[in-house]
């Protein structure tokens, strides 16, 4: 390998400072990447120190480029863009045509591929090419079509649609509660139960954590009867479907399962996430036909399960309301 191309910083490092460049946020730029703030903060340092210069300016509440940091961005933006454009040419020859969704893992697996047969139903002529994975893809480069992401209201872009938010509550297999020695109906009730984790050692999804919705719901210091950990969320809710422990469900991404009976919500307390789904479009697919129809078919899936939702919520509050039926003894 030339000694050039071995002196080059890591790309990560280079998407991480083109992001931050753009955004003039270590926090905005670490949200679209998928990264923690401090995780990129220590990238971007590593560059400055492997360059030997100063890239930003770090003031209260402001980030800026310094002179060489910006002239250093345009050149790493366009490469990147380069580089960007001969893998789409590399790619097109033999890429069969269709509509590239990029999604999380656990996104993919548990709200949309459950729904593909409806697609197939409404438009049986677009091919669907489902791209599963935890980075964040830049719509600008390569040949994503469209994106589904998680991301605080806040961080989403220009032109993203709004899907739905979320909410997070316990859920558990209804197997797990006709054990009469382990009953699950207040939060104190979890020490007989089996907690089931989500592994995330950067603190990327702190909503999702056991030690955070037990302080919000008075059992800071509750002990469970064991513990699983898992890489990917979908693995968390296989595990409580085979009746293994207790996870922390996410509506609507676990709807499926809540209305066929796999799992169930024994406790109601819940908690809003601040965060929702957002469809993008890349650029130079939004005016395709098939691009189009399928984001129309996805805006439509997502409003119907908001419509589920609500319909749920008004038949449990008259519910509540209906006076309860008192037996005569004869």
């Amino acid at each position: 390998m030339h000694k050039t191309l071995r002196a080059l910083p890591s790309l990560d490092f280079l998407r991480g400072f083109e992001a931050a460049g753009r955004r003039s946020s270590f926090t905005l730029a670490a949200e679209e990447l998928f990264l923690t703030q401090s995780a990129l903060s220590r990238q971007i340092k590593a560059l400055e120190a492997a360059l030997g210069v100063a890239l930003f300016e770090r003031r209260h509440r402001a980030l800026t480029l310094t002179a060489k940091g910006a002239a250093f961005h345009r050149a790493v933006t366009e490469t990147l863009e380069t580089l960007a454009g001969a893998a789409e040419s590399a790619r097109s020859a033999t890429r069969t045509p269709g509509v590239t969704l990029s999604t999380t893992v656990s996104f993919a697996s548990l709200w949309i591929i459950p729904r593909l047969e409806r697609l197939r139903v409404r438009h049986p002529e677009i091919e669907v090419y489902v791209s599963a994975d935890d980075r964040v893809l830049d719509l600008r480069r390569g040949d994503v079509d469209i994106a589904v992401r998680y991301l605080p209201d806040a961080a989403a872009p220009d032109g993203a649609i709004r899907l739905f938010g979320e909410r997070m509550l316990p859920v558990v297999s209804p197997r797990v509660l006709e054990r009469r020695d382990a009953p699950l109906r207040n939060p104190a009730d979890l020490a007989h139960h089996v907690l089931l984790h989500l592994d995330d050692p950067e603190g990327r999804t702190p909503w999702l954590d056991w030690r955070s919705w037990l302080a919000s719901n008075g059992e800071p210091g509750l002990k469970p009867a064991g513990s699983y950990r898992f890489r990917l969320y979908d693995q968390v809710i296989q595990a409580a479907v085979a009746g293994q422990g207790v996870a922390l469900g996410r509506i609507p991404m676990l709807a499926e399962h809540l209305r066929d009976g796999r799992l169930v919500a024994p406790l109601p307390k819940r908690y809003d996430s601040a965060r929702g789904y957002f469809a993008l479009t890349a650029p130079r697919a939004a005016d395709r036909s098939d691009v189009q129809q399928f984001l129309r078919w996805l805006i439509d899936e997502a409003a119907q399960e908001t419509l589920d939702v609500q319909a749920k919520k008004t038949s449990r509050k008259h519910a509540s309301k209906r006076p309860a039926t008192r037996l005569r003894r004869r």
